[in-house]
């Protein structure tokens, strides 16, 4: 069994509850300190309880409370989390209830849903939280049996003890329980003995979901509550004028005032804030410059592709020496949209501003950056701003940002009430901080025995920072590598969007690998395996992927789809490895009619340990769904600083009828579990553009797909 160290200030109280039972509060973050546990009395406990980061609690009748800590937006973070704790705790998961912690700033590290990043950092902090509470109630039944404590075992909620076959329920040992020290060694379970983790369990919010119980940020009613909405300006505008006099006379509004060059309307509920919005007259002017278009983005991107100022990210040996020498080059430029995040549920936020502080309620990713920013508004202490997280109905990345939690604590500082703002659908794809659009170039030299002995990538990306990924594959399996990147500062607001960069990097690099591999006269798969195996013995600088893991994934995936071994389908594959995990794909399309049809998806993914094999293989679904429709469908263009698109009647998504069966396998191995909310959609894009090419001799380089050229003669999408 592994064996980790549990430090007394893990657990921040234990105590008898009321009823008799053991509370434990786990502390994520702190660690090495000598000091003993405090047992407190009953009120004390429940005063503390809620400033706890995470803590589980076992009534008398045995039943279980564990909080779960991180957002919860259908990564199913608030069911795999509690699955860890009570897989190491022996728990009887049929009595476990799970609860949406409180935001607590100073014991969490990392309360947030982003980067795929919250399963791989708690996965330990978890276990040792259900593995601690198990040995201390084996401690307190050994005590009680007069007997040691390896002559005892657990299982679901009750110690059991070999030689006199009796059992007692973890719910009777909880007061004994709460009275020891906490125990400074505790093993944890093997991979081999999980009872739960491994095992399909349902979403533990299913049933308040489907009776429609008050879960979501737009659930939220307080009394004396009002509603607001908000105009906002296009991008890189400001207000020159307002005209209310028609929108005060709708019955229902309250107030109606500018904030920044905002202007917000307040009333009763949001019915008559949407036609008092409709018959607001707001003129805007330039803040200054040209406002920004689509036709301008895709002139600036020729201009600085060719001669923009880059900033080197990676470079391996001689490039240019390489390049001057080769047999033949290959090149080739792709693009991508802008794109909303457009989440079921459009932003909103309850925010109440008070004389001594602010309370917060909603649906947040970050929600310490919502409670910071309440604060600044506010004027008080971030001590004194209280956050409430509801799950959230979406994310993918928009509500990383705390803009409509801005508007919410504006709003109520000013009209001295409660307010829920809420976001209309039109709202939140004209007003949204969009998948910044991204050009990339690149070029690989080939040598006469058709080896890739040069490759090259330049970046152009806006508001993205550095627009590539310069260590992930295929560098280190080429001698000579330059990778560049380029920044343009727009004025329209960017923000992370699922699986950011890497949501169009991957279909540019896999689909460029193909066109290298079709120019090299190698089949896709051996291809990359050549690759691979160039990396693993003859690497060149570091190696930021696990070659083993993705040649895994890709041998997988080959052998469920039967590469290369049936007639009349074009099969495409794109392999990737992020938020460290990894994922191969492979898209078939047959010819219907003399139009390609996207039949089936094959998806093989190492994540490591699978917590939860239903909520792993929606996610999985998900992410693929997400990314072949964005891929094939959906653009947001802009005029005059104004998006084109501004509801679903014309900012296309995929439709059900056009979603392909899908084929999801994962590697079985016991390595720590990995990041899963995000790595299935970066490959997507790539395995469907490489399938469609070997259906139809057509290379895709931009997106959506249905809007190219190159499919201009076809019905893409449409499946028989």
């Amino acid at each position: 069994m592994k064996t980790l160290k549990t430090n007394r200030r893990d657990f921040l109280k234990i105590a008898a509850t009321a009823g008799g039972g053991l509370l434990l509060g786990f502390h994520f973050t702190r660690c090495d300190s000598p000091s003993k546990m405090k047992v407190v009395t009953d009120e004390e406990l429940m005063a503390q309880a809620v400033n706890y980061n995470s803590y589980l609690s076992i009534s008398p009748d045995g039943h279980i409370v564990i909080f779960s800590p991180n957002p919860e937006l259908g990564q199913n973070i608030k069911t795999s989390f509690p699955m860890i704790v009570a897989e190491e705790l022996d728990a009887d998961w049929s009595k476990v209830r799970v609860m949406q912690a409180f935001l607590d700033g100073e014991k969490y590290d990392r309360q947030v849903t982003g980067g795929s990043g919250a399963m791989p950092h708690s996965w330990e902090r978890l276990r040792k939280a259900g593995a601690t509470a198990r040995m201390m109630l084996m401690e307190a039944a050994a005590k009680r049996l007069d007997v040691d404590i390896s002559e005892l075992s657990t299982e679901k909620g009750q110690v059991l003890h070999s030689g006199s076959k009796k059992k007692i329920s973890y719910g009777d040992l909880a007061k004994d329980a709460a009275q020891l020290e906490v125990p400074e060694d505790v093993p944890l379970k093997k991979v081999k003995d999980f009872k739960i983790i491994g095992t399909p369990i349902k979403n533990v919010d299913n049933k308040a979901m489907f009776t429609g119980k008050p879960l979501f940020g737009l659930d939220i009613y307080k009394e004396g509550m009002m509603n607001a909405m908000v105009k906002r300006p296009p991008f890189g505008m400001k207000i020159k004028s307002v005209d209310d006099e028609e929108a005060k006379k709708v019955s229902g509004v309250t107030e109606i005032f500018t904030f920044g060059d905002n202007v917000a309307i307040v009333g009763i509920s949001t019915w008559p804030l949407m036609k008092a919005k409709q018959k607001l007259k707001v003129e805007y002017e330039p803040k200054n410059g040209k406002l920004e278009s689509s036709e301008m983005h895709n002139q600036l991107f020729t201009d600085l592709m060719k001669n923009g100022k880059a900033q080197v990210m990676r470079k391996d040996g001689n490039v240019n020496s390489a390049f001057r020498g080769a047999a033949k080059v290959v090149s080739a430029e792709y693009q991508c949209p802008f794109l909303s995040h457009s989440p079921m549920e459009p932003m909103n936020f309850y925010a109440h501003v008070k004389a001594d502080g602010v309370e917060l309620v909603g649906p947040t990713q970050t929600p310490d950056r919502a409670r910071s920013a309440a604060a600044e508004i506010a004027g008080v202490d971030v001590e004194k701003v209280s956050v409430e997280m509801t799950r959230l109905g979406g994310g993918f990345g928009r509500r990383l940002r705390a803009d409509f939690v801005e508007e919410a604590v504006s709003i109520s500082k000013k009209i001295g009430a409660p307010v829920k703002v809420t976001w209309s659908r039109e709202d939140d794809i004209t007003g949204g901080a969009y998948r910044p659009a991204v050009r990339y170039r690149f070029e690989a030299a080939l040598d006469k025995d058709n080896k890739m002995i040069g490759y090259k990538l330049r970046g152009v990306g806006m508001n993205a920072g550095n627009c590539t990924r310069e260590n992930n594959f295929p560098s280190g399996s080429v001698d000579n590598l330059l990778i560049e990147s380029i920044e343009y500062k727009s004025d329209l607001t960017t923000n992370a969007w699922r699986a950011p960069i890497t949501n169009f990097l991957a279909f540019a690099e896999q689909s460029f690998l193909d066109e290298v591999a079709e120019a090299a006269g190698k089949d896709p798969v051996q291809f990359r395996y050549e690759l691979l195996d160039r990396a693993k013995n003859k690497p060149v600088g570091e190696i930021h992927y696990d070659i083993d893991r993705m040649r895994g994934v890709i041998e997988l995936v080959a052998d469920k789809c039967g590469w290369g071994q049936k007639n009349g389908v074009g099969q495409g594959l794109s392999v990737y490895f992020s938020h460290r995990s990894y994922v191969a794909q492979v898209a078939e399309v047959r010819m219907e009619q003399g139009n390609p049809v996207l039949e089936r998806i094959y998806a093989a993914t190492d994540c490591g340990i699978v917590v939860n094999p239903t909520g792993a293989d929606q996610q999985v679904r998900g992410g693929m769904v997400d990314g072949m429709g964005h891929a094939m469908f959906t653009n947001m263009t802009f005029r005059d600083g104004a998006p084109t698109q501004k509801n679903f009647d014309s900012y296309r998504l995929i439709r059900m009828k056009e979603v392909p069966e899908i084929e999801v396998h994962f590697v079985d191995n016991e390595i720590d579990p990995t990041g899963l909310g995000e790595p299935a959609l970066p490959p997507t894009g790539g395995a469907i553009s490489n399938a469609i090419y070997w259906a139809t001799g057509k290379r895709l380089r931009n997106q959506p797909f249905i809007e190219q050229e190159e499919l201009k003669e076809y019905k893409i999408g449409q499946r028989a």
